[in-house]
Order: structure tokens, then sequence, then C-alpha cells
């Protein structure tokens, strides 16, 4: 669909890395936050830093016996998880980023699996790793920490090696070769080890990818970005590279309750999250609309706001100053991932002077296929393709709806040694996501759900899930839900939903009272839909849901879990 900006084509990451240090030497690259029990000090690494850790770590590496081998990466979102999984990519060997809040028994399967010969791991994963060391079923023989600078094998002693080997010429990091079309990256899609398969990413699946954001999207040098999305998936990998690329400040959060004070804290411009959390942050702000009795005032000055933008008068950051405040006063950029993002929430941000995008994507394409942007935005929507991807619906039916396929640079070279699941996904050079969607006329698409989520009644009708999501969801007390069908004794499946409310909402309110206030609110939102699919079940419940770390329902594990405790 072609480009908005002037975008640099990369051939590989180190290239990315060596122009933005060029280009922005003194730019602050990462803001750390170091806490003892007397202050708080907040650590600066310039770009120029940032490249000479990324040299010496890399050329520590390799004195260690790591060249060309498979290094896992595992712990939380900060410094030395990027450091070390850019450095091992640009002339080590592969890296193996590990989901943080696998279980001991999978953390040791996706090494046994992935073949790694090392794990950097953060100080908190101590025990655990130890455990996986004493029982020697993998293949690791190298265990670096993150964090103790004491420890031998330490990542800061390593850095410490790499410098002076360095100031000696040596250059076995520096001039490596790297085949941009090599598996450089193994990447385990979202789900249990058993099931997840192992995705092979190269140099030129995230640098083309990376070019074709940057052609899409605008970072600027002067902004600061909340990493919040795990590292460990391609949206926070590639991501933050995206981010980097263009000379920004990357600052990390200390956990979820303490986002609003960070985004103020840090002053916070560009956020890259999920559905799940910029709808919670909306759900905030019109709650506090509503305790103070503006609905109407602010449904105004949104529409005034529409209005005046028409002659290109933007008065949107004064007149929505108190919301800009409550999200730390300076985000401008919000970009939303993962899953559909409701459009009343994507329309009112961008109502309030905030730009809010969503895109899609999957491991598989390292990871984003389609986006809107600034120039072509339709809510509801998940954009157009990336400049350098072809995107297309595979067998259509009636209503145009089929499976989204694709091809592009950023497509993974396989899934690792399992020829077949490959080759039943990838079909002519075509990607198939396992998503089904359409495409308007304009050239926007739309994804209306998984082909394995879809409901299919006894009659034939088919539901798609996540429809009916979206409009429980705009419930105020509905924190999560999940939609799906329920086995009945004739062999059909009733569609019945999972509602997770908040305990806030309803103080003082026994459980039974609840329960009934939230069935009459369904059968209004059944009024409004064909009968085939009412929601007809409903489980109430102010526990939590089983996720991943980009806050994605497990459904399957749910649905299980749900019917058998019911």
């Amino acid at each position: 669909m072609g480009s908005i900006y002037k975008s640099k084509k990369y051939n590989d990451v180190r290239e990315i890395i060596k122009d933005v240090c060029r280009k922005y030497p003194q730019n602050i690259a990462f803001t750390i936050k170091e806490k003892n029990d007397k202050n708080v000090i907040y650590k600066n690494i310039s770009y120029k830093e940032f490249e000479q850790n990324i040299n010496a770590l890399g050329t520590g590496l390799i004195n260690l016996g790591l060249k060309d081998r498979r290094i896992a990466i595992i712990g939380n979102n900060r410094y030395e998880w990027i450091l070390s999984y850019i450095s091992i990519i640009c002339g080590v060997g592969i890296a193996v980023p590990l989901d943080k809040g696998l279980p001991e028994q999978e953390i040791e399967e996706s090494l046994i699996r992935s073949k790694a010969d090392a794990i950097i791991y953060e100080k908190k994963y101590k025990e655990v790793i130890d455990i996986i060391r004493n029982r020697r079923k993998t293949k690791v023989t190298n265990f670096i920490c993150m964090d103790d600078k004491e420890d031998y094998n330490g990542i800061y002693k390593i850095i410490e090696k790499g410098n002076r080997l360095i100031e000696r010429s040596d250059r076995k990091y520096l001039d490596a070769e790297i085949d941009s079309e090599k598996m450089s990256i193994i990447l385990f899609t979202s789900g249990t080890t058993s099931l997840a398969k192992a995705v092979m990413l190269s140099h030129k699946n995230i640098a083309s990818n990376v070019y074709a954001l940057n052609a899409d999207e605008l970072i600027l040098s002067t902004d600061t970005n909340f990493c919040l999305l795990p590292f460990h998936h391609t949206f926070g990998s590639t991501g933050i590279l995206f981010v980097l690329s263009n000379g920004a400040r990357n600052v990390f959060p200390e956990g979820l309750r303490y986002i609003a004070d960070n985004m103020k804290e840090y002053k916070v411009s560009v956020f890259i999250g999920v559905p799940l959390l910029i709808e919670a942050m909306h759900k905030k702000i019109w709650a506090q609309i509503e305790k103070q009795k503006k609905t109407k005032k602010v449904n105004f000055a949104i529409k005034l706001c529409k209005f005046l933008l028409k002659f290109n008068i933007d008065i949107r950051r004064t007149i929505f100053k108190e919301i800009h405040e409550s999200l730390g006063g300076h985000l401008r950029f919000l970009v939303s991932g993962a899953a559909g993002l409701d459009k009343k929430v994507e329309d009112d941000f961008n109502a309030f002077g905030i730009e809010t995008v969503q895109g899609y994507g999957l491991t598989e394409t390292a990871p984003v296929l389609c986006a809107e942007n600034i120039k072509r935005q339709r809510y509801g929507s998940i954009g157009v393709p990336l400049c350098n991807v072809d995107m297309k619906i595979d067998n259509p039916d009636k209503d145009g709806i089929g499976e989204v396929v694709a091809k592009g640079p950023n497509l993974m070279l396989g899934y690792y040694e399992d020829k077949a699941a490959t080759d039943e996904v990838i079909i002519d050079g075509w990607f198939h996501t396992g998503d089904l969607g359409y495409q308007d006329e304009d050239g926007y698409f739309y994804i209306t759900g998984r082909k394995k989520n879809v409901i299919v009644l006894k009659n034939g009708k088919n539901i798609f899930p996540e429809e009916l999501e979206l409009l429980v969801g705009k419930l105020p007390y509905v924190k999560e839900n999940m939609v799906f069908g329920w086995p009945d004794n004739d062999g059909d499946l009733v569609v019945s939903a999972k509602i997770v409310y908040d305990t806030d909402y309803f103080k003082n309110r026994k459980k039974e009272e609840i329960e009934k206030i939230i069935w009459e609110d369904i059968k209004e939102i059944d009024a409004t839909l064909p009968k085939y699919k009412h929601i007809k079940k409903i489980v109430v419940t102010d526990k939590e849901m089983i996720k991943t770390t980009t806050a994605k329902v497990k459904r399957f594990k749910e649905i299980e879990k749900t019917i058998k405790e019911n």
C-alpha cells in the first residue's frame, strides 16, 4: 500500500544498531532506576555506551567458546535482557528467548528442544536454573547471571573481559559476518511447551519489519518509550528495535500497579501495549469522568474537537488536559496489538489527542503484517498491509470471510525441526495465519476471529466469540471475559460467557445479586443480536483467567477448567 515516511532499509540488526549509534551517540537509549536502602538513582545509558556494551558482551561470549552456539535468555524486561539479545544475534550465535512465566519443567523442556548451549538468566530465576543445572538433562554448559557482578560468569564480568580483549585488538565479534538469511532466533509461540512451536527467524525477517514499521509509524528521537510488552515475544523484541532505530529513550515499568506513576515519572510519550491494558486505562478515564458528572461535557468537547479538526484547528491537548495528566502528561502515541481493540476505545483516545492505532501480526511474521497509521485509519479494522507485505483473504465465503494469508520478507524460515507443521501453514509461499477476516473495498482488513475458536452449532451457524466478547467487555464492571461453546446433552453447543468482574464496582453486594445484575445486562446485549448468537449461560467470578504473558487468555485451558469446575 506504499509508505508515508522515509525509511532506511537494513540488511540485518547490526546495521540498525550501528546506524542509530552513529546518528545519536549522546542520546539516552535507556534510563534504569536503581534503589538502595536510602536512595533512588536514575542511571542513563547513551547510545554510544549501549554499542560499547554490545561489542564487549559479544566479544566476551565468543571468548567463552559460544561462537555459533545457542544462548537462551530468561528474565523480566530490563536493560540486560535486550543487551544480551542484541549481542547474541549480532555476531555470537542464535538467541533463544524464553517466556519468564514458564514453570520449571517447561523451561527445561524449552532448553532441550532448542538445544541451547548457554543461558543468561535474571537472579530471581537462580533457584530454578540451579535445579535444571543439577539434573543435567539439557546440554547447557554456561550459566550466566544478569545481576551478580561478583559472579565469575556474571554478565558484567563478561563485559569487563570483553572490553579488555577489544583493547588488545580482539576483533572476532566486531568483524563477525552476519548471514541475514540464516536462523538467528528460535522463538516459542504462546502456549504450553508441548504444544508451542519453535519459530525460526532471521535478521532479514526482523530488519525488514523494522524498515516497514518506520515507513508507516513515526517515532521521534525525543520520544520516551515504555517497555511494557515482554521481550520474549516478537511484538516486544521487534518493537524495541523499531523504537531504538529512531534514537528514542526506553524505560521499564516496575509492575502493573505502578504504570500510571511510572508514566508520569519518566514522561512517557510512546506506549505499545495490549488491548486489555489499554481498555482498562479507558475504563478508568470514563469512570473518573462519570464520578465528576462530566459525561455530557466531555461528549460535547469530543464533538467540538472533531469538528474543529476539519479546519486544522487542534485544541485537544488543552481541552482534555486533565485526561492527559492522568496518563503522565506526555503521552502522544499509543499502539495496540496482540488482539482486537474496541473501536470506541481507539476513537476516544484519538479524540483526546493521543494518536492511537492498532496493528496485527504473529510470531511467525516477525511480527507485524498490517497496521493503521495517522493517514490510514478505520476504527475496527487492523489497517492495511505494511509496504513490503502482501495480504489476501483465502477461500472467502458468501460474506467475504475467509482465512487471512500473507507473504513478505518478514515471513519465518519455518518451525524448528518440524517440516510437517511448516508445510501446513506455508503453502505456495503464502503463510496461513489461522485467523478469519475480510477486506473492505478500500483495502482495510478486519479480523473476525480465530478459525479454531469459531463456535459451530448443529444448525450450521458459525459464531465468532471475539465479536461477542467485545460487546460484553463494554460493560463497566467487566475486567475480562471469554465466550465459548458449552457442550450440552444433545451434542450441540450452548453459547456461554465467563465474566470476571471488578469487585470495587460491586462493593457490599452478594454474589447472587451481582450475578442477577450481570444477567440483566447480558439479556440487553442478546436483544441486539440474532437469536442464534444469544448468550444462554454465564459463569461469574472475580478470579483472574489463565493468561499468557502478553495478557491473552489461554482459551482452551480456561474452557476446560471452567467446565470442570461448574
